[in-house]
């Protein structure tokens, strides 16, 4: 990947059917209790693409983190300003705020320390690592602040 490429990782088959099924779960309620489904409209067609997420309650403030990179997902966030996270019957609107840089290291290690078994895979440093060595990773895992619309 070249320096003007962003970061992205893609999913194995395995990854993807195993999301399927996670998604289901916590679409009826199952599952980890910081599990949510993402639904965001799609920029191009329009149409609502969802899938399990991870919610990083960080301070008693709620993050979403990339921990692919650049997904689709990201980008329609982006586009759209804002997301539905969905667990079983319950369903909240929330606007998006992309973090900078300079705020994701503290996000990207507390994500990762409390998420390790998830997402330690797309990480190049281990869970526990120093707070420093998240500063150069900050370009490569878009983290969105959320704040509810309703």
């Amino acid at each position: 990947m070249d320096a003007s490429s962003p970061h992205l990782v893609e999913l194995s088959r395995l990854d993807r059917i195993l999301n399927s099924i996670m998604g289901a779960l916590v679409r009826v309620g199952i599952g980890p209790s910081h599990m949510r489904v993402l639904e965001v409209r799609g920029r191009k067609s329009g149409r609502i693409y969802a899938l399990p997420v991870d919610l990083l309650d960080h301070d008693s403030q709620l993050f979403l983190v990339a921990p692919r990179g650049h997904t689709q997902w990201v980008r329609n966030a982006e586009a759209q300003g804002e997301v539905t996270l969905r667990r079983g019957r319950h369903a909240t609107r929330y606007q998006v705020r992309p973090l900078a840089d300079a705020e994701k290291p503290p996000i990207l290690k507390d994500y990762l320390d409390r998420f390790r078994r998830e997402v330690q895979s797309f990480f190049p440093v281990k869970a526990g690592s120093p707070l420093e060595d998240f500063t150069p990773l900050t370009d490569h895992y878009p983290a969105f602040e959320l704040k509810p619309l309703e």
